[in-house]
C-alpha cells in the first residue's frame, strides 16, 4: 500500500512540475469553453447590406427603417445603380442588397401588390438562406402592420436572387474551407514532427556535424512536405470538379501561385513548433490542437466571424488560413482576379515571412 501511495505521489509530482502537462490539463479546457461558448451560434449578426432604393417613398423607407433597427444587419450605403450592385459583392464585404423598384409604395396602394428583389451572396449557402428568411420576416412584418392600418389585404413579393451559387450547394462554401484545413494540418503536422523526430533519434547530430548548412537541412525537409501538399491540392481540384460539381470559376494559375504561398506558410509554421519543442508528442498534439480549432472557428466556413466578439475577430485575423479561405472563395466561386486579392494575399505573404524569419532564427545549429 504504501508503495502503491509513493506511486500516486510521483505521479502528483511529474504533473505539477511539467508546466505543458498544467496547461493542456487546465488552460486547454478553459481556452475550448471560451471559444466554443462565444463562436458557436446559428443566429447571424451584424452583416453588412446595400440598399437599392429606386422608390424612396413612405414605404420602402419604413422598410429599410427596419432593417437598420433589426441586429442582424448593418446597412453599408445606399447605391442608386443596378451596375453597383456587382460591383459592392466583389468587395466580399457585404452579403446582401435589397433593390426597391419605382412606385413600389403606389403600386401596393393601388394594384395591392408589390415586389421587392433581395439578391444575396450564396457562395455561402447557409448564410445566405439565413438573411434572406431575415429579410422576409422584416417585410411580412410591414406587411401586417400596414393591412391593419389600412384594412386592405396588400402584398410584398420579395424577388430572391442568389449569386455564384443559385442552386444553394452546401459544398461551394465548404470546400474552400476543407482546402485550407487539409492543407494547413498536413503540412504543419508533418513538418513539425520530422524534425523533432531526429532530435528524439539522436540523429541530429549528426546532420548538424555534416558539411550541408544546417539551414539547408530544414528545406530538405520542407521540400517533400510541399510536393505532397500540392499533389493533394490537385486531387481536391479534380474531385471538386468532377465530383461534387463545382466548376473554378476563376483562373487556375493564379490558384495554384497563392495556394504555393500558403502551403510554404503552414510548412513554416510547422517548423517553428518543431523548433520550438523536443518529442513528437507535443509536436503532433501542438500541431492538431492549435492548428485545428483555430482552422475551424475562425476561418468563417463554419461561423460567421462577423457574429463573434470583436476579441475574436481580430483573433481572427492572424490565423493564415482566414485569408486563404477568401481568396479561394474569391477565385474559384466568383472569379475574381488578383485585382479583388491582393489585399489578402499580401497578408498571407508577409505572415509567411515572418514565420520563416521566426523559424530559421529559433533553428538551433548546437544541441546542448
Amino acid at each position: 500500500m504504501k508503495q502503491f501511495i509513493a506511486f500516486v505521489k510521483k505521479e502528483f509530482f511529474h504533473v505539477f512540475r511539467d508546466s505543458k502537462t498544467l496547461l493542456m490539463l487546465f488552460g486547454l479546457p478553459i481556452i475550448m469553453i471560451t471559444l466554443f461558448g462565444f463562436a458557436l451560434t446559428n443566429e447571424i449578426k451584424n452583416s453588412r447590406i446595400v440598399i437599392c432604393d429606386y422608390a424612396k417613398d413612405k414605404a420602402s423607407q419604413r422598410i429599410i427603417e427596419k432593417l437598420e433597427a433589426s441586429n442582424s444587419f448593418i446597412v453599408q450605403n445606399t447605391i442608386m445603380s443596378h451596375d453597383e450592385i456587382e460591383a459592392e459583392f466583389k468587395t466580399g464585404k457585404i452579403k446582401l442588397v435589397i433593390v426597391f423598384p419605382n412606385n413600389f409604395n403606389a403600386d401596393l396602394q393601388h394594384l395591392g401588390t408589390a415586389s421587392l428583389q433581395v439578391i444575396a451572396d450564396a457562395s455561402d449557402p447557409n448564410t445566405a438562406s439565413t438573411l434572406t428568411s431575415y429579410v422576409n420576416n422584416i417585410v411580412a412584418s410591414y406587411q401586417r402592420e400596414i393591412t391593419t392600418i389600412s384594412k386592405q389585404d396588400l402584398k410584398i413579393i420579395p424577388e430572391t436572387r442568389m449569386l455564384y451559387n443559385p442552386e444553394l450547394k452546401g459544398a461551394t462554401n465548404y470546400v474552400p474551407g476543407v482546402m485550407a484545413l487539409v492543407l494547413l494540418l498536413v503540412c504543419v503536422l508533418m513538418t513539425s514532427v520530422s524534425i523533432v523526430r531526429e532530435k528524439e533519434l539522436g540523429t541530429m547530430e549528426v546532420l548538424l556535424v555534416s558539411p550541408v548548412n544546417p539551414f539547408l537541412i530544414i528545406i530538405s525537409k520542407a521540400i517533400p512536405y510541399f510536393v505532397l501538399s500540392v499533389f493533394n491540392f490537385i486531387i481536391i481540384l479534380i474531385m471538386c470538379n468532377y465530383l461534387l460539381d463545382i466548376p473554378i470559376e476563376g483562373s487556375i494559375a493564379l490558384l495554384f501561385i497563392i495556394t504555393g504561398i500558403f502551403i510554404i506558410c503552414c510548412l513554416a509554421l510547422g517548423l517553428l513548433i518543431s523548433n520550438s519543442t523536443d518529442s513528437q508528442q507535443t509536436a503532433m498534439l501542438i500541431s492538431l490542437m492549435g492548428m485545428l480549432m483555430p482552422t475551424l472557428l475562425f476561418t468563417g466556413f463554419m461561423f460567421p466571424i462577423e457574429n463573434m466578439p470583436m476579441p475574436l475577430q481580430v483573433v481572427a485575423n492572424i490565423v493564415p488560413s482566414k485569408w486563404y479561405y477568401i481568396i479561394v472563395k474569391s477565385i474559384m466561386i466568383k472569379g475574381l482576379g488578383f485585382s479583388a486579392i491582393w489585399k489578402e494575399t499580401t497578408i498571407l505573404i508577409v505572415m509567411t515571412i515572418i514565420l520563416l524569419g521566426v523559424s530559421f532564427k529559433k533553428f538551433k545549429i548546437r544541441l546542448a
